[in-house]
């Protein structure tokens, strides 16, 4: 049988570990289960207690301590250092085979794009533990309502897509801090895109120099036609029942839960 995982990706501060603790609280309602992987060896917990915890194995401070190394190169040793211990992760991971494993992972784009770190993690995850895994990816609302800035969050997320060869859902996260309607209005636009459309509307404020550039970089987005997101308000139940019914889809997870038997108790003069 078949596991499901879902990879909760996205720059630093866009709300993952909050998303995480808000897909747990909404699954717990409806009565299903789901734990926190936390693949971030600097992240506290916050909310909800993780499952499985990377700092376990070994942790930022320890690296930076002990090698004298900066945050990033002491994140990329901790997951080089993961990769070579993935039995670890295999013993921890266990045997949860009909609940929702949420892997939280870090902020920085390096361990996709620069070496292939999270790319090796997903292998062995589909291969050696029958997972079915979805991408999430997380971008924070207020940062792309200005053009240039989607578009520089759009290349993020289509290097995560493409790197991970995974199905993968963009979210727009939130959405509540954005108020005023106007600009509730203009957010509707990035939804789901015409980056032509968004280039060209933005030409009245952009520096003539960057103009040629920004045309290939909406042409590349538009070519892929891979970039939509949906709107998360993290205390809207509504908002992440519509994201988990998405994650559900492409995961199969309702295809993967065992066939249960009927009642044959009821007595047919009850009903």
């Amino acid at each position: 049988m078949s596991r499901v995982g879902v990879l909760v990706l996205g720059p630093a501060g866009a709300g993952k570990s909050t998303f995480c603790n808000e897909i747990i609280s909404h699954m717990q309602t409806i009565g299903r289960r789901a734990h926190i992987v936390n693949l971030d060896p600097a992240a506290e917990p916050s909310k909800y207690e993780f499952t499985v915890d990377i700092r376990d194995l070994i942790s930022l401070d320890d690296v930076m301590d002990e090698l004298e190394l900066g945050p990033n190169g002491a994140l990329i040793y901790c997951f080089e250092y993961l990769l070579n211990n993935l039995d670890w992760l295999d013993e921890e991971i266990g045997d949860y085979n009909d609940e929702y494993l949420i892997f939280d992972c870090p902020g920085q784009i390096e361990l996709y794009t620069h070496i292939p770190v999270l790319p090796n993690i997903v292998r062995h995850l589909q291969n050696q533990l029958n997972f079915n895994l979805c991408a999430t990816y997380l971008m924070e609302a207020p940062f792309i309502v200005d053009s240039s800035k989607f578009f520089s969050g759009s290349l993020c997320a289509m290097s995560a897509m493409i790197l991970l060869e995974l199905p993968h859902i963009n979210v727009l996260s939130k959405i509540d801090m954005i108020k005023d309607d106007y600009s509730r209005k203009r957010l509707k636009r990035f939804l789901n895109p015409d980056p032509l459309l968004l280039v060209d509307q933005n030409n009245e404020e952009m520096n003539p120099r960057f103009h040629r550039l920004n045309q290939c970089i909406a042409n590349l987005v538009d070519d892929f036609g891979m970039v939509q997101f949906l709107p998360l308000e993290a205390k809207n139940p509504d908002s992440i029942s519509t994201i988990l019914s998405y994650i559900d889809d492409v995961t199969q997870w309702a295809e993967a839960q065992e066939q249960k038997e009927p009642n044959d108790q009821i007595d047919i003069e009850e009903l």
